[in-house]
């Protein structure tokens, strides 16, 4: 029966939990506070707290058990924190299968052009360098521990609670536009979905995208929420004349379409939400409010 254990218990991590719990035996998870902790026990989960420098004794044990293993605690400068703490020191005979959450950032800017897989990374932002330094830390543990690696390159996540939809009621959400910029996105849902196949299945893993069928402007999806909700769209706005912080724009200075063709073929995923489309009505629906 499947042991599996969640390093960094944020919002994707939680999905696939909820979607893959019925199929495991046991799930612990981690998270950076004892609050947090507690709050996640009351609420039916083995939850420990893990702040990326010492594994806890009953971390230790649980991973001494586990069967499958979800990374989703980003990386720092100093590395991953579970393999920075000591990971490989630990036995852990019965581990088959990793699932890695990382980005699609690793690729860097190709100027609107298409990218897969077999596309060489080029990273700009720190944080892309260090999830592809990552990315290479956890090939370099699965291939001594003779595990299955799944590298999952996750696109823009949206989702209920966290999309145009709730931008727009906050009044937030804006309509930048910057000439022959796209982005993918990916729905929570598709990431529990995929990720979950990728667990439970036998077979090769790898490098996959995990991103959308359909790059776009980002204004678009902004224009389709507000249609959605029955109200204007706020308008367009340069993307040169907008205030940003150094983090938003640095999002603009990546360009890029994604394809998502190889992970249909090797996990034989149909995505539940292949566009933005059908993910923001989800996302309207949860909220009870669809119209």
């Amino acid at each position: 029966m499947m042991q599996l254990a969640i390093i960094g218990f944020g919002y994707s991590a939680a999905a696939i939990a909820r979607e893959i719990r019925p199929q495991a035996g046991g799930i612990i998870v981690t998270v950076r506070s004892e609050a947090k902790a507690v709050a996640l026990r009351a609420a039916g989960w083995d939850a420990q707290v893990f702040d990326g420098s010492v594994i806890p004794p009953r971390l230790a044990a649980a991973l001494s058990d586990t069967t499958h293993l979800l990374v989703s605690a980003p990386p720092d400068e100093g590395g991953d924190p579970l393999l920075r703490a000591g990971l490989s020191r630990l036995a852990m005979p019965a581990l088959a299968r990793i699932a890695y959450l990382s980005t699609v950032g690793v690729y860097g800017d190709y100027q609107g052009g298409w990218v897969n897989e077999d596309t060489p990374p080029r990273p700009v932002s720190p944080r892309s360098l260090q999830r592809l330094d990552a990315e290479q830390a956890w090939q370099d543990f699965a291939a001594c521990q003779n595990a299955e690696l799944g590298i999952f390159r996750l696109s823009g996540i949206y989702g209920p609670g966290r999309s145009a939809i709730e931008n727009l009621r906050a009044g937030t959400a804006r309509r930048l536009v910057k000439p022959g910029q796209v982005f993918n996105r990916i729905h929570v849902g598709d990431i529990a979905g995929a990720v979950t196949v990728g667990l439970l299945g036998s077979g090769p893993l790898g490098i996959l995208n995990l991103t959308d069928d359909e790059p776009c402007p980002p204004q678009d999806v902004v224009a389709h929420a507000a249609g959605l909700l029955g109200i204007e769209p706020p308008p367009e706005q340069p993307f040169e004349t907008a205030e940003l912080s150094p983090m938003a724009r640095s999002f603009y200075g990546e360009n890029k379409r994604v394809s998502n063709a190889r992970i249909k073929a090797r996990l034989g995923y149909a995505f539940r939400f292949p566009t933005y489309r059908e993910g923001l009505r989800a996302c309207l629906e949860a909220a009870g409010q669809a119209v």
